[in-house]
């Protein structure tokens, strides 16, 4: 295969979970998105989060998608924006966490309000909100267990969604405080 070939194979796209440590001051967050949205970059995710008040830092966990060279232009171009302190990518640092919780309002009648009740015990939703109609469930984890849980509901009645986003750490005894540290001191 020549050069030229390996040129036009198309690279698969891939969801990547970054988190970006900024100052927490007004227009942060709009530079931020900014650039995502005058390049034409999906967020798929967006959490804030103050993280430092003595310092005024924040941390933005963001979901993107894209293929390898697409991400690392978003973290080259994050890195040089005038708030952004550290850019990581917790998809290619190793094991992290990510988790996100969401409310969900299920309207429904009858036998659906008794699979409703069993579906919400069986993922360990918490139970917010009870009406001759309706529930509103809190439930917490990975996004794809929440997606599961959605869509469970949608066959029982119509629904409404409230999610966070999500947040994301990286696993083990390092912090980004002792990075973040190595950058002020």
């Amino acid at each position: 295969m020549s050069i030229y070939e390996k040129l036009n194979i198309e690279e698969n796209e891939s969801i990547r979970t970054l988190t970006v440590i900024v100052n927490n001051e007004p227009g942060s967050l709009a530079r931020v998105i900014g650039l995502f949205s005058g390049r034409g970059y999906n967020i798929e995710s967006l959490t804030v989060t103050e993280i430092d008040n003595k310092r005024s830092l924040s941390r933005i966990s963001i979901v993107t998608k894209g293929t390898s060279n697409t991400i690392e232009q978003i973290k080259s171009q994050l890195s040089r924006l005038i708030p952004v302190h550290l850019v990581r990518d917790l998809t290619l640092e190793g094991p992290f966490i990510k988790s996100e919780l969401a409310l969900v309002k299920v309207v429904s009648s009858g036998l659906d309000r008794v699979e409703a009740l069993r579906i919400a015990d069986t993922f360990r939703a918490k139970t917010l909100d009870v009406t001759l109609k309706s529930f509103v469930f809190e439930l917490t984890g990975k996004p794809n267990k929440i997606d599961a849980f959605v869509n469970l509901m949608k066959s029982l009645g119509d629904i409404e969604i409230s999610r966070t986003g999500v947040s994301a750490m990286s696993r083990g005894f390092e912090t980004e405080t002792k990075i973040i540290n190595k950058i002020f001191d």
